[in-house]
Parts: structure tokens; C-alpha cells; sequence
């Protein structure tokens, strides 16, 4: 399922499968035709994927957390490339800096109230039945005398 089956679906259903929203989806398609620019003036092998399908790649393996052969196999590339394309992504997101989520301070200073439940989860002690050493031992002492009295 690539870029040309989910492009159709509905802006709640893109968002559910994608985990963001088609707007975000288009900006970040510029950042990386940008950036897929700069690298092809370089020589190399193009990509078998094209750029939304990449993305879409590793949206999949944020979201979802797939291994990177299970990706690659549902893409029809190897291990290592499925590794090398999602790193180039993410990579080239970070780096552009027209996307980022808010950090803690910014997050603190927002007017929305966080409601914070705390679960006890120290240890305790479970109750088990005491051990009844005595019989294992007495066991041990019986055996050992069968024995002397067999030989």
C-alpha cells in the first residue's frame, strides 16, 4: 500500500493511518524535494522509491515501529536500503527546521491544564507459606541411612 492507494483516503483517515495530516504531509514532500534537489546534483543511483513513498516509509516506521526488514519487504527493497531511506528522511526533516514540535517550556507555558495521577507502584512483600525445612532435612536423613543399611 503506497502513496498512490492512500492519497484518495479522507483527511481523518490519512491521518489515522499516517499519524499526520495531509497539509503537514504536503510541507514536508517540499522540504524533501528540496533537499532531493541538492543530493541529485551529486552523482549517485536514483531511488527506487519516489519521495512520498519514502516518507510514507518512515511514517510507517515511526507510527508503527515495524523492523526495517518488515518495511523493506512490504516495499520491495532490501534491509539495509529500507535503513539508509528512513534515516535520509528523518534526517533531512530535522535538519530543515520548517517542522518541530513544541518543546516542555512551551508546553508548560500553554493555557491548557494537565490533570497528573500518580500510581503507587512501590513494592511489597508477598505472602507465601513458611518453608518447612525440618521435613527436607529429616527426607535427607532417612535416605542417607536406607542407603547404609542397603550396603
Amino acid at each position: 500500500m503506497g502513496w498512490e492507494h492512500i492519497k484518495e483516503l479522507s483527511n481523518e483517515a490519512f491521518r489515522r493511518l499516517t499519524g499526520v495530516q495531509k497539509p503537514t504531509f504536503e510541507k514536508m514532500i517540499i522540504v524533501l524535494k528540496e533537499a532531493q534537489r541538492q543530493k541529485t546534483l551529486q552523482d549517485g543511483r536514483p531511488s527506487k522509491l519516489c519521495l512520498e513513498d519514502r516518507l510514507l516509509m518512515s511514517l510507517e516506521y515511526l507510527r508503527e515501529y515495524r523492523t526495517y526488514f518488515h518495511i523493506g519487504k512490504h516495499y520491495g527493497l532490501s534491509e539495509s536500503t529500507a535503513y539508509k531511506s528512513i534515516q535520509w528522511v528523518e534526517d533531512t526533516l530535522i535538519k530543515s527546521r520548517v517542522l518541530s514540535l513544541p518543546g516542555r517550556k512551551a508546553l508548560l507555558k500553554s493555557q491548557m491544564n494537565y490533570e497528573v495521577v500518580l500510581v503507587d507502584a512501590t513494592q511489597t512483600p508477598v505472602e507465601r507459606p513458611p518453608k518447612n525445612r525440618g521435613v527436607f532435612i529429616q527426607e535427607r536423613k532417612s535416605a542417607t541411612r536406607l542407603r547404609r543399611s542397603l550396603s
